[in-house]
């Protein structure tokens, strides 16, 4: 594959996290996923607002909170909620480290500093001594807690294409003070067949054995055993092997494939291997594929190998527009964690397409249909009261949004739109009846909305309470697949 060298894209005189990348271009019953926190009396949620030029600037680090987000890794410790992300900001440059910030309700969020003071030195030494310069930047971290010790790994990488590094830090506290445990793994710009050592995300299996998954373009998503007592290779200098891959038209990938999120789900029984296709500031969305083992293989939605030459489904996420809102873009590479009673989370940066440098954190609920698939709510969580909608609560009008997607092969020049899926207006009638856009039916089962459409195709959605961000009052969403495994949104108006 022909590398592309994006490591330092400036549109306009922005810097954009489209430095991030370099080369050709992460059954059982429904879970609530609510959180016991509550909400801080002085916060004003309507003051998170969608661009934030007035505080981008590096002097004004201290109240970036969600904004300047982009690759984040969440995890719960303690009481604290932290998340760990990529050195990047709009407009501007910062100094190198990884981003952390705190929070105690997943909304309202705190900068609280960096992991590191500069550039680590065990990874800065792998990239300079292949005679490569590296980025002045960290990107896409991954943070855990093994035992009574937190891991960190972190992706450094340079100009050179394919020419990266995945590192390891600990630290007996998730504040830090970090220090540098070694190398886990990297790749070269030469003619072996390897992804891109960066984007890592692991997985500690109930046996205790632990694997990274990492990768990004080149040659898909690659899975690497770890020994659990140092978080370093099990065997050392191994690079592991490929576990995921995406499709090709006329020999040319569909588009990137990156950003790997694993998680093990105890009472489904499956790992969830999470993957952001596509160009990260415009196309960017992600699959999903499960597996019973953690060396996979990883199936998709129609049981088909994710090690396999083509496109994945479900996507169960993807740039979107409600009415009334220029829509958010860009919006994959997630972290899927959960809270103190195993309530599941998605969150992950989003860029408004009304100026696509900016990079805000969404952090969204999700949940697990009755066939043991995630899907990821439309709006982003808001301490939203989590009790079952009533029935006589759905009759009214409503939003509809299919993820459809549209193949475009290639990258940044070809991936210039962001194939944005907008919402269509529906009725749902107290008589059971779909009117509007689409003709249907519809029957309810708290929490669980059917809809079946004229055409034959059946829309399972999970319906909850939630907030109407673009109108900034509360209403009803819901979120599911079709028996097609395509995902579908709702918000009623």
């Amino acid at each position: 594959m022909r590398p592309i060298n994006y490591a330092t894209l400036i549109i306009l005189g922005l810097l954009s996290s489209c430095s991030k990348k370099n080369g050709a271009s992460t059954g059982g019953s429904p879970t609530d996923t609510a959180t016991t926190t509550t909400t801080p009396a002085a916060f004003d949620i309507n003051s998170i607002e969608d661009t934030y030029a007035d505080v981008a600037d590096f002097a004004y680090y201290s109240k970036w909170g969600p904004y300047n987000v982009h690759d984040p890794s969440i995890k719960k410790f303690g009481a604290t909620y932290y998340c760990y992300s990529t050195d990047v900001a709009y407009g501007t440059t910062v100094r190198p480290g990884i981003q952390v910030r705190k929070s105690k309700d997943l909304v309202q969020w705190q900068f609280s500093g960096w992991v590191f003071p500069s550039l680590p030195a065990m990874g800065s030494a792998t990239i300079t001594g292949q005679g490569g310069t590296p980025n002045n930047a960290l990107w896409a971290p991954y943070v855990f807690q093994a035992g009574a010790e937190y891991r960190l790994y972190y992706a450094l990488s340079s100009p050179t294409p394919r020419l990266s590094v995945i590192g390891l830090a600990t630290a007996s506290s998730p504040d830090g003070p970090w220090t540098e445990k070694g190398v886990v793994v990297s790749s070269a710009n030469d003619n072996t067949t390897q992804t891109n050592a960066i984007d890592p995300t692991v997985v500690t299996t109930p046996a205790g054995d632990q694997y990274m998954y990492y990768g990004s373009a080149w040659d898909g998503i690659y899975v690497l055993r770890l020994d659990p007592a140092t978080g370093l290779p099990a065997t050392p200098g191994d690079k592991g092997t490929r576990i995921a891959n995406r499709g090709f038209t006329n020999g040319k990938y569909n588009g990137n494939i990156e950003g790997a999120e694993i998680i093990y789900n105890a009472a489904l029984g499956k790992y969830y291997l999470f993957i952001a296709y596509d160009w990260l500031q415009t196309k960017y969305n992600t699959r999903v594929c499960r597996a019973d083992q953690p060396t996979g293989p990883f199936l998709d939605y129609n049981g088909v190998d994710a090690n396999t030459n083509i496109d994945h489904t479900p996507m169960i996420i993807a740039p979107y527009r409600f009415l009334g809102h220029g829509g958010w873009q860009g919006i994959s590479h997630c972290t899927v964690f959960t809270d103190d009673s195993a309530h599941y989370f998605y969150a992950s940066q989003a860029r408004p397409a009304v100026n696509s440098y900016f990079m805000d954190l969404h952090v969204r609920k999700l949940f697990w249909t009755s066939d043991g698939w995630p899907v990821v709510s439309p709006e982003r969580y808001a301490w939203e009261d989590n009790s079952l909608v009533p029935q006589d609560s759905l009759a009214g009008n409503w939003e509809r949004i299919v993820l459809n997607y549209t193949v475009v092969p290639g990258y940044s020049a070809e991936q210039v739109s962001p194939d944005m899926q907008g919402s269509t207006l529906v009725t749902l009638t107290a008589d059971g009846s779909v009117k509007g856009s689409a003709q249907g039916i519809w029957s309810y089962t708290a929490p669980w909305l059917q809809i079946t459409w004229g055409d034959g195709t059946v829309d399972k959605e999970y319906v909850q309470k939630g907030r109407d961000w673009e109108n900034k009052k509360n209403t009803i969403v819901f979120t599911g697949l079709n028996n097609t495994g395509t995902a579908t949104w709702g918000k009623k108006q």
